[in-house]
């Protein structure tokens, strides 16, 4: 390591102490042998320095102000620098001073310490002396004690081969085992020495005895009622007399399978405080592996196997246990338990990689959590779906309570599911932590896989798996399931446009705050795609809407055309009172608006519509016309084609009403496109039949009277009117002698159904 560089006055200070303490002048650091390569005649500080030049160079290069300032900056140094000097001298004679006393002091006493020393060496030669005397005098008294002792110690170990069996004896009575095995391998070697010759009979029964601690231990050994420990200590005084433990290897083995068996993980169990019967019996197994590494240390590969297919039960129990409605605390309960099962086996088999062996199964079990919890969620919309299904008008749910029910599901459901996975990722857990990237990337995934589910499983509802097919469902009357149906669609468009406008934005919201994908979630596609699913769902919803005005109108088109084509209308007899298909159409109307009043909101604007010029009054003149012209038409001699040339020709400069617009998700609007759909079908219906003088009065009655309850259903009454009137001027086009009911028999059967009803 270099050493800094000094500064000018340390340098200087070195210099003065190198030439103070230099023996000669050639060790001077300004000797030539000493002088840095970098010196100069210029440098002041060095041995070469000389005097003129360096003058003759200042006077060239400064100024007199220079040289004065340069004047003073030298009288000052040589005045710090006399200071050192004579600092320095100070503080070595001090020492020097010190440095003599001490040697005064170690002079004065060396001198007396000479006589000691010979003193002390003469008397270490005269104890020398006497001790190699007294070691020669004894010699021969310490080779018989050793010949004595020598003796004794075989005598001592004769008495004990004599007393071995009963030692043994005695160690079995007191199931001293570990005494017994102690005894016998210590006389082992005599015994293999002697044991055919002086000792048979000891060797004999030793052996005997030997034999029934070798069938003890093998019972312990083998014995599930001993503890592991007492079984370890069996197996290893076994190997201690040489017995053939790897014979009991396969047994015990069999014994470690059996124990899994017990080991039964109870995710129950787990929610209470105390431990439960998986924890004590996993203790144990793992003091099993702890002492079977010990007995076998070859038999790393078998216990790994018996521990991972442990890990692998219990994580199929763990898959199957999220597959129940459970709350994330149980899940992640169930996990730390196997988890520390997992460090707790780890300890014990180090190199058996059993941590990267559970995250491959943990990945399953959240996995299986995740697309439970979506599965649960769909399950809980369906049943909330299937109580419209199920529902009898008398004691079932409501369409209102039904959409209500969905909505909240929906949309609760899938923040809690949000919350609980939020507590998954906040969790310290070690294998948790692992995964948290991938559990975005599920979540992500479940959701997209989530709302394609859910579109299916409405259309499912809707009776059709293909949207195409949608509009042109029909239906079958008289169904008993068709009554409820319509209302299930309607369900349905509504829940499909919410899923749409508040619930895909606001789980899109959350998804994007906590649970963005990881790299691999880009890579693969597995991130939610809010925009293309709410088209979708957009997409659905206003087909849905127009599949259920269009269930609706095919109904009423069903009576409808029931009611055309039963009677001859050439031979009606004259009109009595108003038709029941009146009441049933009224009636199909009324349902169809308590649906939609159940589901729809009511919309800001009338939907009247709009002509060329902005106004949205249609002219009233035509209903108030139609008698007269009737009359007028029937009363002039021009022929009968002459007449609809008229009335086509005044068709031309009426205003017109436009059937087929576009559906809005609002009450009137669905009510209004329903009404013009049945009106525009009960004229054509008109204009498919020919008709008497009494079957055109009893059309004109039923029309007149529907004017009225058809007020309370719609809001545009001038398009309503302009249909009435449009089916009046048909059947009198289709009739043979088109004259009209007075007003007063007119007024008298509608009074007359009115106060029926």
């Amino acid at each position: 390591m270099e050493t800094p560089p000094l500064d000018d006055k340390a340098r200087k200070m070195r210099d003065l102490l190198s030439s103070f303490y230099s023996p000669h002048p050639s060790m001077s650091p300004n000797s030539p042998n000493t002088i840095s390569k970098f010196t100069s005649s210029d440098d002041i500080n060095s041995s070469s320095f000389q005097p003129d030049h360096y003058m003759n160079l200042m006077a060239h290069e400064m100024n007199l102000e220079g040289l004065l300032h340069k004047h003073v900056e030298m009288v000052t140094q040589i005045k710090n620098l006399d200071t050192d000097l004579q600092m320095l001298v100070y503080e070595n004679y001090n020492k020097f001073i010190c440095a003599t006393d001490s040697i005064k002091r170690m002079k004065s006493n060396i001198l007396g310490m000479e006589g000691n020393m010979e003193q002390l060496l003469d008397k270490i030669m005269f104890v020398q002396s006497r001790s190699d005397n007294v070691n020669t005098s004894l010699t021969e008294s310490r080779e018989h004690i050793e010949k004595l002792n020598k003796t004794c110690n075989l005598l001592r170990k004769i008495q004990f081969i004599y007393d071995l069996p009963d030692r043994l004896s005695k160690c079995i009575k007191a199931e001293a085992y570990a005494d017994a095995v102690r005894f016998y391998t210590g006389a082992m070697p005599i015994l293999k020495a002697y044991g055919d010759s002086s000792f048979h009979d000891c060797k004999q029964a030793s052996d005997e005895a030997i034999s029934i601690i070798e069938e003890k231990l093998q019972e312990k050994l083998l014995s599930d009622s001993e503890t592991t420990q007492v079984r370890a200590e069996a197996a290893i005084l076994l190997k201690q007399l040489n017995y053939p433990v790897d014979n009991l290897k396969e047994k015990l083995l069999e014994k470690l399978e059996n124990l899994l068996i017990d080991i039964q993980l109870i995710p129950e169990a787990v929610k209470t405080a105390s431990p439960c019967s998986h924890e004590v019996a996993f203790h144990e197994f793992v003091e099993a592996i702890h002492a079977f590494q010990v007995i076998f240390p070859d038999s790393e590969t078998q216990l790994v196997k018996l521990a991972r297919d442990l890990l692998n039960k219990n994580f199929l129990i763990v898959e199957e246990y999220v597959k129940t409605r459970i709350c994330v605390e149980d899940l992640l309960g169930v996990l730390r338990v196997v988890w520390n099962n997992v460090l707790k086996m780890d300890e014990v088999l180090q190199e058996s990689s059993l941590s990267d062996h559970s995250l491959e199964a943990a990945k399953v079990s959240v996995k299986s959590y995740v697309n439970t919890a979506f599965s649960y969620l769909m399950q809980d919309i369906s049943d909330s779906l299937l109580n419209v299904l199920k529902r009898d008008g008398v004691e079932g749910h409501s369409l209102e309570a039904a959409l209500d029910a969905s909505t909240k599901i929906l949309l609760q459901g899938g923040r809690n599911f949000l919350q609980d996975v939020r507590k998954i990722l906040d969790d310290e857990l070690e294998i948790l932590n692992k995964l948290r990237e991938l559990i975005s990337d599920w979540v992500q995934e479940g959701f997209q896989d989530f709302f394609k589910q859910l579109q299916l499983k409405f259309q499912s509802f809707s009776g059709r798996n293909d949207l195409a097919h949608i509009q042109n469902h029909s239906f079958v009357e008289g169904s008993q399931g068709d009554k409820a149906f319509p209302g299930l669609v309607l369900v349905l468009a509504q829940l499909y446009a919410f899923v749409d406008r508040t619930a895909i934005p606001q789980i899109n919201e959350e998804l994007a705050s906590s649970f963005s994908p990881g790299v691999g979630g880009y890579e693969h596609g597995l991130c939610f795609v809010s925009r293309e699913t709410s088209r979708k769902f957009r997409s659905a919803s206003e087909s849905f809407l127009h599949m259920y005005v269009k269930m609706r109108t095919q109904r009423i088109s069903h009576l409808l055309k029931k009611r055309f084509t039963t009677p001859n209308w050439v031979k009606h007899k004259e009109p009595r009172e108003v038709h029941m298909f009146v009441d049933l159409f009224l009636q199909e109307l009324k349902d169809m608006g308590n649906e939609v009043k159940e589901i729809l909101p009511h919309g800001t604007q009338k939907h009247h519509r709009v002509d060329s010029n902005g106004s949205s009054n249609l002219s009233l003149s035509r209903s108030n016309s139609i008698p007269d012209e009737i009359l007028s038409r029937s009363n002039t001699q021009k022929g009968r084609s002459q007449q609809l040339f008229e009335t086509h020709l005044a068709k031309l400069f009426k205003q017109k009403v436009e059937i087929f617009t576009k559906v809005e998700y609002t009450q009137e609007s669905v009510i209004m496109t329903m009404v013009k759909l049945c009106l525009k079908s009960l004229q054509e219906f008109v204009r498919l039949q020919t008709f008497n003088r009494s079957g055109y009065q009893q059309i004109q009655v039923d029309i007149q009277f529907l004017r009225t309850p058809l007020k309370e259903i719609v809001e545009d009454e001038a398009t309503m009117d302009f249909l009435l009137d449009e089916v009046i001027v048909a059947a009198a086009e289709r009739c043979l002698d088109p004259a009209p009911l007075e007003p007063p028999i007119l007024d008298k059967l509608i009074r007359a159904k009115i106060i029926k009803n």
